[in-house]
């Protein structure tokens, strides 16, 4: 297949789940033309020393960030609501993973 000069396949970014993680973390990203190749590239890519378990690959146009602009007006109305954060409460050691 040969592409048209100046095109090329779409970003991807890449999420891994570490062998002693819980959740995926953003790694990086790669460029290929479908999810299965974005899997692949990603693995070779990030996981080369049999660090992951798990792969996300999510198409980067797909992705909506906040404005780092509107941070104050974003996340300031949340400062006020120190009832949402367990600081009042004390966590017995054998619960983990809170």
């Amino acid at each position: 297949m040969t592409e048209k000069p100046g095109s090329e396949w779409p970003l991807w970014e890449v999420f891994v789940r570490s062998k002693h993680g819980l959740s995926h973390k953003h790694v990086g990203s790669v460029h290929a033309a479908d999810a299965r190749m974005a899997i692949e590239a990603a693995r070779d890519v990030y996981t080369r020393r049999m660090e992951g378990v798990s792969l996300w690959v999510v198409p980067s146009a797909q992705i909506t960030a906040s404005d780092p602009g509107e941070a104050a007006a974003l996340f300031e109305p949340a400062e006020d609501k120190v009832y949402r954060h367990p600081t009042f409460y004390s966590i017995p050691d054998h619960i983990k993973h809170i």
